[in-house]
């Protein structure tokens, strides 16, 4: 198990490493917008490691975090605006047609729309921090037809806290790599063995479920008859 980790670290590490050789900020401004439109690119693995690769392994000052934060906001707005007019043109059709081609879930986006309804436009400025909400509620402020001056502002603003943010935490963390990585490896077997054990609990309660509807709507037509 440790050489499959470390062949994934060093499969993340390297592509990274290229990616940010090769285009630098704009490679940033690439995988973000990538990320706001597809959940595909986690930003806190792309933040991260460009906050230590492009700033901190370069003896660049800190401030700098600030100029890396204009380009990871501008990408989020870029891919965010993407998945905004998708929904805003398309509809919740063209969303469900979009998920199955990219890493988004039905589910999600109609909580995000539960979400949205429930506290309005704020919820665009900080869901932008807010783990699985962040890419996700461009769609339903495209359903509900927001302003979109107001979406690009409450948008770029969240967002760029947030870039800011895994960017400082990249360029002070990252020179601690190789000791987050032995922990981290040191605690895989039991971490993978865990996530296992939850998956397995929740297909039983899910099956769980499915099996007691069933049985109540077979009850419940056996019982108008």
């Amino acid at each position: 198990m440790m050489l499959w980790i470390d062949q994934i670290e060093f499969f993340i590490l390297n592509s990274l490493q290229v990616v940010f050789d090769q285009f630098g900020w704009w490679g940033v401004l690439g995988m973000m917008a990538f990320e706001n439109l597809t959940n595909l690119t986690p930003s806190e693995v792309v933040l991260g490691f460009a906050g230590w690769m492009l700033i901190e392994a370069h003896d660049l000052p800190f401030i700098t975090i600030f100029k890396g934060g204009l380009f990871a906001g501008l990408g989020s707005l870029i891919g965010a605006s993407g998945a905004y007019w998708i929904s805003r043109l398309g509809g919740r059709p063209l969303i469900d047609r979009m998920a199955r081609w990219v890493r988004l879930d039905p589910k999600h986006i109609t909580r995000a729309e539960a979400q949205f309804q429930r506290f309005g436009n704020s919820v665009v400025f900080f869901g932008r921090m807010v783990p699985g909400v962040r890419t996700l509620i461009s769609f339903p402020a495209g359903l509900a037809k927001m302003s979109y001056l107001k979406f690009v502002l409450a948008t770029f603003a969240g967002a760029y806290f947030w870039c800011t943010l895994l960017l400082g935490a990249g360029f002070f963390l990252g020179k601690e790599w190789e000791i987050l990585s032995a922990v981290m490896k040191q605690y895989a077997p039991y971490i993978l063995a865990l996530a296992v054990l939850i998956f397995i609990v929740y297909i039983f309660v899910q099956n769980r479920k499915r099996s007691l509807t069933i049985k109540r709507q077979a009850f419940s037509e056996e019982y108008n008859k």
